[in-house]
């Protein structure tokens, strides 16, 4: 095809992309209150009408292969919502004695990435360790999002809540340092590049992602904070300043060869570290954008599914299953030990590591910069099965199951370690936020 053909070709396929979903958008939300009663969530239904609307289905939108349209809205998504989840759960959350969100970023990611790795060189003979353990980071990040029902449940415990609430919001900037390296290792065996030449390259990456992220955010939380204590700057602006430093840190450390992704964890960070107070609506600003994109991304990823849906075999709906169960399970009761929760507990809080946007985005950046590895199309149909039966699976249990849990712990003695008090922090306000929730949040940020 001619050049000029080509691009007005992909501007006519954006549009439409572009019209369908801005169109579902308007017509989800006149139903929003309505659906959010049901066991159908919003990334179902945004996945579904990609896969409905896609080639496969009523051929009215589809993607040119290697699209940097599709990639841009997922990369601007993500770092969004890691901005916004690290400025909302901040370090110091961490210190909390009471709470299990240290043995699951610490000790159950690092023990999920291994049995990813694992159980994928033992099933899918055709990937080498670099391959393996790529499969292994993309589907380690959970997303809270998927399981809205559950963090912002009040009949759950504040501690078991609280614990998933902090973990999906932190987990996926503790796995994309892996993805990283495990990405440029993998192209680096496709090129024969010495193992040192590799390690350079991530280093540099993260290195210099994470020198922009920590920069800027102190930086700007402390410009921010100045600005605020003058009176210089409006309610508007307060909140427009906190999306403005998102998308700098990500375009910055990208620029200069780092690590978006990181960069924007890290200045999320570091921005609260100024002793800034970050007011929740400006955090909801933020993830109201993100939002919009995340479901952008879920609509794209139903279009690239539906045509990647007679590719999957066997092998890895059993990967799936096992990633969302055996894999993320026995990690996650391995780092609980000790900490005195009862069965039912352990089973909970292992099921709800649903995958979402961290796991698409990662996969359609690796699409992107690791063309040539022999392994790609495995990886490519490993993760879009796993995180379909996630969206589907996770969305549709989330309600049910909080209710079966709520009712074990109405049961438990008061002095349960389920029940113990913790400070509770907003939970990110994902797809389902009703003005109740948000009303919650606020006032538990006082």
């Amino acid at each position: 095809m001619h050049p000029k053909a080509e691009g007005i070709s992909t501007t006519a396929e954006t549009t439409s992309f572009v019209i369908a979903f801005a169109a579902l958008l308007f017509v989800y939300s006149l139903v929003s209150q309505r659906i959010s009663k049901t066991v159908v969530t919003t990334p179902i239904i945004f996945v579904a009408a990609g896969m409905l609307l896609s080639p496969e289905g009523l051929d009215m939108v589809e993607f040119p292969e290697g699209s940097s349209f599709i990639l841009k809205v997922a990369e601007v998504a993500l770092a969004l919502t890691l901005f916004a989840d690290a400025s909302r759960i901040k370090l110091r959350s961490l210190g909390q004695k009471e709470g299990l969100q240290n043995r699951l970023l610490f000790f159950a990611l690092p023990l999920i990435i291994i049995a990813g790795t694992v159980a994928a060189a033992i099933i899918f003979l055709d990937l080498n360790f670099a391959e393996a353990a790529l499969v292994g980071a993309i589907l380690a990040p959970t997303d809270a999002g998927l399981g809205q029902p559950i963090v912002s449940n009040p009949k759950i415990p504040v501690r078991i809540r609280q614990s998933l609430n902090i973990e999906s919001g932190l987990n996926d900037g503790g796995a994309i340092p892996l993805f990283i390296f495990f990405l440029t290792l993998a192209k680096g065996e496709e090129l024969n590049q010495p193992i040192a030449t590799i390690l350079s390259l991530t280093i540099e990456q993260i290195g210099y992602g994470a020198l922009v992220g920590i920069t800027l955010g102190l930086l700007g939380g402390w410009l921010s904070g100045r600005a605020i204590r003058a009176g210089w700057t409006s309610t508007l602006y307060r909140r427009i300043e906190f999306l403005a430093l998102a998308i700098i840190s990500w375009l910055v450390a990208d620029t200069l060869g780092g690590s978006g992704f990181i960069a924007a964890f890290l200045a999320g960070m570091a921005s609260g570290a100024m002793g800034r107070k970050v007011e929740e609506e400006e955090i909801i600003l933020t993830e109201a954008e993100g939002s919009i994109l995340s479901l952008a991304v879920f609509f794209i990823f139903g279009v690239v599914t539906a045509t990647r849906l007679p590719a999957i075999g066997l092998s890895e709906v059993v990967y799936a299953v096992l990633s969302l169960t055996v894999i993320r399970m026995v990690p996650v009761a391995i780092s609980l030990i000790g900490a005195g929760l009862h069965r039912e507990t352990v089973l909970f809080l292992g099921w709800f590591g649903p995958r979402g946007l961290a796991s698409v985005v990662l996969l359609l950046i690796a699409v992107e910069e690791a063309k040539g590895i022999p392994g790609l199309e495995t990886i490519v149909l490993v993760v879009i099965t796993t995180v379909l039966i996630s969206i589907f699976a996770h969305g549709i249990s989330a309600g049910p199951a909080g209710e079966w849990y709520s009712r074990i712990v109405a049961a438990l003695p008061e002095d349960a370690p389920e029940r113990m008090e913790v400070k509770e922090l907003p939970a990110r306000q994902g797809f389902t936020a009703t003005e109740g929730v948000l009303k919650n949040s606020r006032e538990n940020t006082k």
